[in-house]
């Protein structure tokens, strides 16, 4: 991800907390994925300009990352920040166990992320209509399309987060960027725990294309519906691989209501009679007047 592209995505951090939102801001884009393992940050010097930190704030918070295990210093020609953290694979059960104890935090970030992605589309189709003639950023928007329809599923999540990112971006705002980006980090760590699947990747393909041949078209209304179906179909995912497996009814076995003990006594119905059929009777089918039934040998 070039200079640019972090720029509209996360921009300059506050004064008065500079070393802990600059760690927060690289951990943001390390976990996301914006810069992948082994890729490197753009050099000291052009980091802090955007980050609106001095290279001394910089430098603490990179050592603070790399004594977390998050990146690694390299000198030289060649040098600089490079990122070596990999994802974890996630626990089940601890995602599942977060959010069901906090089940309306889930839904609130659901929420969030579907009005600022709808609307993110929204506004950049809408920009594509009243100025025709610009590009808005077309072969950027198609090539994040066409690396996420060809991810293959190690890869998927993180092309998944810059193709969704990328259309907040073209938008031009910083504010909308930077908030769609907080809407996928805190949910970022639920959705890594769904599967990916090939069948997920091919379906899920045909919904990013439409939403991009919205945008593209001009088409505002079509961009949103686009996105707010597909999002949709997220969170239907999300909710179903998070929730607790329902318990099995107990089959309860029917006892006849002819039969003396169960009326009189209650708990005798508790088990169903059954009665020994003798080992050499077996059932079988023969034709009487054009129709078939049971008879007996």
């Amino acid at each position: 991800m070039s200079e640019a592209d972090l720029a509209a995505l996360l921009g300059p951090v506050r004064a008065g907390n500079a070393f802990e939102e600059t760690v927060e801001r690289m951990l943001t884009v390390i976990k996301l994925g914006l810069v992948a393992p082994g890729n490197r940050f753009p050099p000291e010097r052009e980091l802090a300009t955007l980050l609106g930190v001095s290279r001394l704030t910089l430098r603490e918070a990179i050592k603070a990352l790399q004594q977390a295990g998050y990146v690694e210093s390299r000198r030289g020609r060649f040098g600089g920040t490079f990122v070596t953290y990999t994802r974890p694979a996630p626990d089940p059960k601890e995602v599942r166990r977060i959010a069901l104890e906090d089940s309306d935090r889930l839904t609130d970030a659901l929420t969030f992320r579907l009005v600022v992605e709808a609307g993110a589309a929204e506004v950049l189709a809408a920009q594509v209509m009243t100025q025709p003639s610009g590009d808005h950023g077309r072969d950027i928007l198609l090539a994040r399309l066409e690396d996420l329809n060809n991810a293959t599923p190690g890869d998927y999540r993180r092309l998944d987060t810059l193709f969704h990112l990328c259309i907040a971006e073209l938008t031009g705002s910083s504010l909308l960027a930077a908030a769609c980006t907080d809407a996928r980090m805190r949910l970022n760590d639920l959705l890594n725990a769904i599967p990916v699947l090939q069948h997920n990747i091919e379906h899920t393909a045909e919904q990013h294309t439409a939403i991009a041949e919205a945008i593209l078209a001009g088409d505002a209304e079509r961009a949103r519906w686009a996105v707010a179906e597909h999002l949709d179909g997220t969170a239907a995912l999300l909710r179903g691989f998070l929730a607790t497996p329902a318990q099995p009814t107990p089959r309860v076995q029917p006892v006849s209501l002819a039969t003396p003990a169960a009326r009189a006594d209650p708990a005798a119905s508790a088990e169903p009679i059954v009665r020994a059929e003798p080992a050499n009777r077996v059932g079988r089918i023969r034709r009487v007047g054009g129709t078939r039934r049971a008879g007996r040998a």
